[in-house]
Protein backbone atom coordinates (compact mmCIF):
# COMPACT_ATOMS: atom_id res chain seq x y z
CA UNK A 1 0.00 0.00 0.00
CA UNK A 2 1.10 3.87 -0.89
CA UNK A 3 1.94 6.27 1.95
CA UNK A 4 0.75 9.62 1.29
CA UNK A 5 1.76 12.42 3.88
CA UNK A 6 -0.07 15.92 4.08
CA UNK A 7 1.79 18.98 3.72
CA UNK A 8 0.28 19.70 7.08
CA UNK A 9 1.48 16.65 8.61
CA UNK A 10 4.94 17.33 7.57
CA UNK A 11 4.62 20.95 8.39
CA UNK A 12 3.92 19.82 11.91
CA UNK A 13 6.82 17.58 12.18
CA UNK A 14 9.10 20.10 11.26
CA UNK A 15 8.22 22.83 14.28
CA UNK A 16 8.29 19.92 16.28
CA UNK A 17 11.47 18.86 15.67
CA UNK A 18 12.71 22.50 15.53
CA UNK A 19 11.02 23.10 18.81
CA UNK A 20 12.54 19.93 20.76
CA UNK A 21 16.25 20.55 18.90
CA UNK A 22 15.88 24.52 20.78
CA UNK A 23 15.18 22.59 23.47
CA UNK A 24 17.99 20.35 23.52
CA UNK A 25 20.30 19.48 20.75
CA UNK A 26 19.50 16.13 19.22
CA UNK A 27 16.02 15.40 21.30
CA UNK A 28 14.45 16.68 17.70
CA UNK A 29 16.25 14.08 15.96
CA UNK A 30 15.38 11.70 18.03
CA UNK A 31 11.03 12.53 17.26
CA UNK A 32 11.77 12.80 13.80
CA UNK A 33 12.86 8.77 13.89
CA UNK A 34 10.31 7.69 16.19
CA UNK A 35 7.72 9.36 13.77
CA UNK A 36 9.47 7.68 11.01
CA UNK A 37 9.32 4.57 12.62
CA UNK A 38 5.75 5.02 13.34
CA UNK A 39 4.86 5.45 9.99
CA UNK A 40 7.08 2.31 8.65
CA UNK A 41 5.07 0.47 11.41
CA UNK A 42 1.88 1.58 9.84
CA UNK A 43 2.77 0.92 6.58
CA UNK A 44 2.97 -2.92 7.75
CA UNK A 45 0.36 -3.35 10.29
CA UNK A 46 -2.17 -0.68 9.26
CA UNK A 47 -5.07 -2.72 9.78
CA UNK A 48 -4.19 -3.14 13.69
CA UNK A 49 -5.12 -0.44 15.43
CA UNK A 50 -8.72 0.24 15.76
CA UNK A 51 -11.09 2.43 13.72
CA UNK A 52 -11.91 5.19 15.60
CA UNK A 53 -16.12 6.90 15.73
CA UNK A 54 -14.81 9.26 12.93
CA UNK A 55 -13.28 6.66 10.33
CA UNK A 56 -9.24 7.18 11.22
CA UNK A 57 -6.75 5.05 12.91
CA UNK A 58 -4.07 5.96 14.94
CA UNK A 59 -0.71 5.23 16.23
CA UNK A 60 1.15 6.91 19.72
CA UNK A 61 4.93 7.33 19.43
CA UNK A 62 6.15 5.52 22.76
CA UNK A 63 8.57 8.26 24.02
CA UNK A 64 7.05 11.72 22.90
CA UNK A 65 3.10 13.00 23.53
CA UNK A 66 2.24 12.63 20.05
CA UNK A 67 0.32 10.36 17.78
CA UNK A 68 0.17 9.70 14.22
CA UNK A 69 -3.40 9.82 12.96
CA UNK A 70 -4.47 8.21 9.50
CA UNK A 71 -7.00 6.55 7.23
CA UNK A 72 -7.34 3.97 3.96
CA UNK A 73 -8.49 5.54 0.48
CA UNK A 74 -8.60 4.01 -2.34
CA UNK A 75 -5.17 1.87 -1.64
CA UNK A 76 -3.71 4.71 -0.03
CA UNK A 77 -2.51 5.32 3.74
CA UNK A 78 -3.12 8.96 4.07
CA UNK A 79 -1.05 10.34 6.97
CA UNK A 80 -3.62 13.33 8.44
CA UNK A 81 -1.42 14.99 11.36
CA UNK A 82 1.79 14.39 13.62
CA UNK A 83 -0.57 15.78 16.52
CA UNK A 84 0.27 16.53 20.60
CA UNK A 85 -1.36 14.38 22.48
CA UNK A 86 -2.51 17.09 25.12
CA UNK A 87 -3.41 19.68 22.13
CA UNK A 88 -6.61 20.51 20.40
CA UNK A 89 -8.10 17.07 19.66
CA UNK A 90 -9.32 16.05 16.38
CA UNK A 91 -8.00 19.67 15.33
CA UNK A 92 -7.00 17.91 12.25
CA UNK A 93 -10.00 15.87 11.71
CA UNK A 94 -11.32 18.34 8.58
CA UNK A 95 -8.30 17.56 6.42
CA UNK A 96 -9.71 13.77 6.00
CA UNK A 97 -12.78 15.27 4.46
CA UNK A 98 -10.66 16.89 1.77
CA UNK A 99 -9.25 13.17 0.66
CA UNK A 100 -11.99 11.24 0.96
Amino acid sequence: MKIEILLEAEQELTEAIAYYEETEPGLGVRLKEEVRAAIQWISHNSEIPRLRPNGYQQVNLKVFRYYVPYFIWNDTIWILAVAHGSRRPEYWSDRKKRIG
